[in-house]
C-alpha cells in the first residue's frame, strides 16, 4: 500500500475518528523499513511510492495483533468488573455519575495506551501523577467510609 493508501485504510477501520496525516505516516514508514519490518516495493506507473511487510515485518504485526487481542480480552475482562461491580447499597441513579466518569477515564487510558509511542516523558509523568492524585485521594474516601454503613458522597 502507499502512505495515502494506508491512511485511508485507518480512516475507515476508525470509522474516520483518526486520520493520520502524511506527516506521520511516512516517518513511521520509514522507520520501519529502517528495522527491517517494511520494504520499498518498485514505484508503479503512477509514480507512487507503495510499501510491503517483510517476512520479519509480518511476524512483528502478528505479535502485535494477538497483544492488542490480549490486552482487549484483559480489558473487556475487567472492565465491567471495575465499573459496574462496585456497589455499595445506595440508590443505582446516586452511583451512576461515578461509573460513567469511571468509563470515561478507562476509555481514555486506553487511547493513551494505544498512542504511547507519541508521548513524551512529560507527558507520562503528567499521566501519573493525575493517577496518583486520584487515587489519593479514592482511597482517603474508602478510609473515611471504613466502618461507616454507607460512605459519604458528594453530590
Amino acid at each position: 500500500m502507499s502512505g495515502t493508501e494506508i491512511v485511508g485504510k485507518i480512516r475507515q477501520e476508525t470509522g474516520g475518528k483518526w486520520k493520520p496525516s502524511p506527516g506521520s505516516i511516512y516517518p513511521l514508514l520509514s522507520g520501519l523499513e529502517k528495522q527491517g519490518f517494511t520494504q520499498e516495493e518498485s514505484p508503479v506507473e503512477s509514480g507512487m511510492k507503495r510499501y510491503s511487510l517483510t517476512e520479519n515485518g509480518k511476524k512483528f504485526f502478528k505479535e502485535q495483533v494477538i497483544l492488542g487481542q490480549k490486552f482487549m480480552e484483559k480489558m473487556t475482562y475487567l472492565a465491567p468488573i471495575l465499573i459496574e461491580g462496585f456497589h455499595f447499597g445506595m440508590n443505582e441513579e446516586t452511583w451512576l455519575c461515578a461509573k460513567e466518569s469511571a468509563k470515561r477515564v478507562l476509555q481514555t487510558f486506553v487511547e493513551l495506551d494505544a498512542k504511547k509511542e507519541a508521548l513524551t516523558k512529560e507527558n507520562v509523568a503528567e499521566i501519573a501523577r493525575i493517577f496518583d492524585n486520584s487515587n489519593s485521594r479514592l482511597r482517603k474516601i474508602i478510609e473515611e467510609s471504613n466502618g461507616k454503613s454507607q460512605p459519604r458522597i458528594s453530590e
